[in-house]
């Protein structure tokens, strides 16, 4: 186990653990604002009445489990005011949560979480690309379940790696419904009878977009539902910290067994691609400064419609119109906004070199 420390040398988190516990009392005894990120999985309070069988009368193995029980659904709402309550606090001011649920609970959840502050970003739709069939007919199959993600409050800067979602997605915007097929073949635990050790243990696959995308190596993951471990699990290979909390005895064994074989990926693979705003800025006027660019050289828009003069303060003079290389260009193409970096191009040696490749000539120093 390892814990962090405040300034006295005392204690503060159990990391890389797993609490043994109710999760709102253990959430409580924890310090506050000092996660990063919560992944909640509540139980669903499914409501179930009754067995379900197959066409074959094979029984289902639904989800009956004592946790997933509550007498009615005001004592379900207390639960979730309650544990969303405890979560929040110990969320620093620009951390983050997800919750995910079914159509039974995730509802009452997202009004909760408006009611105590959070602040939601985004729901996200689970597709399941093999989901469990609907026997009785009755109803439409269900295929997906609903996350929803939340800031603590409004204003919050938190963790979103764009482009890193981005280049998961083969280079296209990641958009929020994903397809990925629940949880099965060997990555399905089992306990030891040779059967499901939880059922309704979540795929890596989807833990490891919600961490990769919005958290980043060295942040501290809370998991207040541990079940079999899966969040942990992915935390640690990503080189997340994590805190795990489950109060049922035989969900810890399997966790701690299967947590026990995951192994770190190396440090240079847990580097993700860098949104674009979170790189150095570069004035244009540097370029100038180190002679990359000289005072009176032209530049020549993209699509070679137009040219303007490098001045020796970093601005632009083309058209009449004196100013930045994005508001040159905004003006010449009579838009409203202009990416200077990648409108503006320079002529070397008979060739058009982007003005954006100095920049990030710069930046390449900077960072070494």
């Amino acid at each position: 186990m390892t814990t962090t420390k405040n300034a006295r040398g005392a204690a503060k988190l159990p990391l890389n653990t797993i609490i043994d516990g109710d999760c709102i009392e253990a959430m409580n005894a924890l310090p506050a604002n000092s996660i990063d990120l919560i992944f909640a999985d509540p139980p669903y309070n499914l409501q179930l009445r009754g067995d379900l069988h197959r066409p074959d009368n094979s029984r289902v193995d639904a989800v009956d489990d004592h946790w997933d029980q509550f007498d009615s659904f005001k004592v379900y709402d207390t639960f979730t005011a309650e544990w969303l309550k405890a979560a929040r606090r110990l969320l620093k001011p620009d951390g983050a949560l997800w919750v995910i649920g079914s159509y039974h609970n995730v509802f009452r959840m997202g009004a909760e979480l408006q009611n105590q502050g959070y602040w939601i970003l985004n729901d996200v739709v689970w597709r399941k690309s093999n989901p469990m069939p609907n026997f009785r007919g009755k109803r439409f199959t269900n295929a997906h379940e609903t996350l929803i993600w939340a800031s603590k409050s409004e204003g919050a800067k938190y963790t979103f790696n764009y482009e890193a979602l981005k280049a998961l997605n083969d280079g296209i915007q990641m958009r929020s419904d994903w397809v990925i097929p629940i949880c099965n073949g060997g990555e399905r635990l089992k306990d030891e009878n040779g059967d499901k050790a939880h059922p309704t243990q979540k795929p890596e696959a989807l833990l490891h977009r919600i961490l990769v995308g919005t958290s980043n190596p060295g942040d501290v993951v809370l998991d207040p539902f541990f079940g079999t471990g899966t969040t942990g699990a992915v935390a640690k290979m990503l080189g997340r910290d994590f805190i795990g909390i489950e109060r049922e005895e035989s969900y810890r064994r399997v966790a701690e067994r299967r947590l026990s074989k995951i192994r770190k990926f190396d440090k240079s693979a847990l580097e993700v691609t860098a949104s674009k705003r979170a790189e150095p800025r570069v004035p244009f006027g540097q370029l100038v400064e180190r002679g990359m660019l000289r005072p009176g050289e032209e530049l020549y828009s993209m699509n070679n419609r137009y040219k303007a003069k490098v001045r020796a303060d970093g601005t632009l003079v083309g058209d009449g119109i004196k100013g930045s290389i994005h508001q040159v260009g905004a003006h010449l193409e009579g838009a409203p906004s202009c990416n200077g970096w990648t409108y503006w191009c320079i002529r070397r040696d008979g060739k058009s070199v982007p003005i954006d490749i100095f920049r990030q000539q710069i930046r390449a120093e900077m960072s070494g």
